[in-house]
């Protein structure tokens, strides 16, 4: 407002005129703005809006209630009539200024002859000269007429560059919202988080939603595919598809026991399977679930989604198809469940999708807890680190660490197990296996079925109480070498692959 007074550039604004109708902010520090004509043009802010905000509070004089529970007063703003025009015109603080040396902003604005008149003489040439350069500024604004969504969408991302460019979701919000159809997207996705949260998959991103969506319409979920969806068509399709994935979660859950959305090993899982749903609404049956099944294990094993997410599900979309026509689909990528191909590729880390597939056969046999045999619970929240409380080296890194022998696999899928909480670990420290579980034993009355979950079969053909570290090492290999197997239908494509070894540093931290 100083630099308004004084006559200075504040900047340009840049507008969007348009005549599409998007999900935009129709309230300013309390006052509704008022809704534009059906049909008539509008203008969205792409540059200036918090001027442009300010500016609408300070003519107005309204007070805004800030979220962190401050409140600022726009109707406490005064013009200093005894400022020069090199100093600070428009004032807060009136502490040190005699009553009639300045005047409120609003009063300057539009307060009456009488008012005005109460002011000493020699202000009022200043008070009618500030009220007309406040009246007359020539605003600098730049308007984008009747540009497509994508031309605005792009004019947006360069003028902020230095900020945090709009997201996909932030884009498909504003271009699909409707007030006439009460749909809006932002609130239609939190409702359906919100209904993930008891399920434990509250971590799936709209992203992922977007991709679903888009799958079901066009059968590709590009960005650019993404953003040429038809508002109405979306809409339209939108209750069918979020049951749809909801479908699908309810079959990770219920039928591969994946109890939580971090064990997925790729969010873009949901896709295929929601695809499935959307196109069959009944769960699989025969020759549909063991293809599903093989499909899955074949994405988690392999990588698939590492890169050229979109791009790979649009190819996938074909594959489903297949199976919803009871057909076996083909691969162009081959699966290695060897037990040499599973010692070798299996390095320990949290996020790693091979890692988290293996996870999901550990949570596939229910885990119960060492001590008393109770199911262990397993939290989203614990699972994001290598080091979290659901992980637990069987044979404690600290404890193989003072043999005398090379151990190199110690940081390896086939050492650990799931618990639920510090517990076990307070209890077990750097303990030796035998040690820990003959306390456990005497604790568990059934203990073999407890361990039983855990891939652990037989204590004493593990070589757990004998301490000995390679036989239950080959022993556990052996466990998930035959539940995958289970999972997999050969095909002849399938072959062993070359992997990577990992260094000795990754497998032994």
């Amino acid at each position: 407002m100083d630099s308004i007074v004084k006559g200075y550039p504040i900047g340009t604004f840049i507008f969007w005129k348009t005549k599409e109708r998007l999900r935009s902010i129709r309230n300013i520090g309390g006052i509704d703005l008022p809704e534009p004509v059906p049909g008539d043009f509008v203008y969205f802010v792409l540059d200036g809006q918090q001027r442009l905000t300010s500016l609408f509070a300070s003519l107005k004089g309204i007070s805004i209630q800030r979220e962190n529970g401050n409140k600022d007063d726009y109707s406490q703003m005064y013009v200093d009539l005894d400022a020069e025009e090199d100093e600070q015109i428009v004032i807060l603080d009136t502490e040190n200024k005699s009553g009639k040396s300045y005047i409120k902003l609003m009063d300057l604005l539009y307060g009456g002859l009488t008012l005005l008149a109460s002011y000493p003489v020699e202000y009022h040439s200043k008070i009618d000269e500030y009220r007309k350069r406040i009246e007359s500024y020539l605003f600098s604004v730049i308007s984008l007429n009747e540009a497509t969504l994508d031309v605005a969408t792009e004019v947006f991302t360069r003028i902020n560059v230095g900020g945090k460019p709009l997201t996909l979701f932030e884009i498909m919000v504003a271009k699909t919202f409707d007030a006439e159809r009460d749909f809006d997207l932002s609130e239609k996705f939190q409702e359906l988080i919100e209904r993930l949260r008891p399920l434990n998959y509250e971590t799936i991103s709209d992203a992922t939603v977007l991709q679903c969506i888009s799958i079901f319409i066009k059968k590709d979920c590009t960005r650019k595919e993404i953003l040429k969806l038809n508002k109405s068509e979306f809409i339209d399709t939108w209750e069918k598809g979020v049951s749809a994935i909801e479908s699908a979660i309810e079959y990770f859950i219920s039928y591969y026991r994946i109890p939580v959305s971090q064990l997925l090993p790729y969010n873009a899982l949901i896709v295929p399977f929601a695809y499935f749903f959307y196109h069959n609404i009944d769960k699989p049956t025969g020759l549909k679930q063991k293809y599903l099944q093989d499909y899955f294990w074949r994405c988690a094993l392999s990588g698939r989604f590492s890169s050229s997410v979109e791009t790979k599900l649009g190819q996938d979309v074909k594959r489903i198809d297949a199976i919803l026509n009871n057909e076996l689909p083909k691969y162009d990528w081959t699966i290695d469940i060897s037990k040499e191909s599973i010692t070798s590729n299996g390095w320990f880390s949290a996020g790693r999708s091979y890692i988290k597939a293996i996870l999901c056969i550990y949570a596939y046999q229910q885990p119960r807890s060492f001590n008393d045999g109770s199911l262990v619970n397993i939290s989203n929240y614990w699972l994001k680190q290598a080091n979290s409380k659901n992980y637990h080296h069987f044979f404690p890194k600290a404890y193989l660490a003072k043999q005398k022998e090379d151990i190199f696999y110690v940081n390896h899928i086939a050492n650990i197990t799931i618990v639920d909480d510090f517990l076990n670990k307070r209890e077990i420290g750097a303990k030796s296996p035998a040690d820990y579980m003959r306390k456990f034993i005497k604790q568990n009355d059934d203990i073999d079925a407890t361990m039983r979950s855990h891939l652990i079969n037989d204590l004493e053909a593990f070589g757990v109480l004998d301490n000995d570290y390679a036989k239950f090492f080959e022993k556990r290999i052996e466990a998930i070498h035959k539940e995958l197997k289970k999972r997999i239908i050969p095909q002849d494509s399938d072959e062993k692959t070359e992997i990577s070894l990992p260094s000795s540093e990754d497998l032994a931290e």
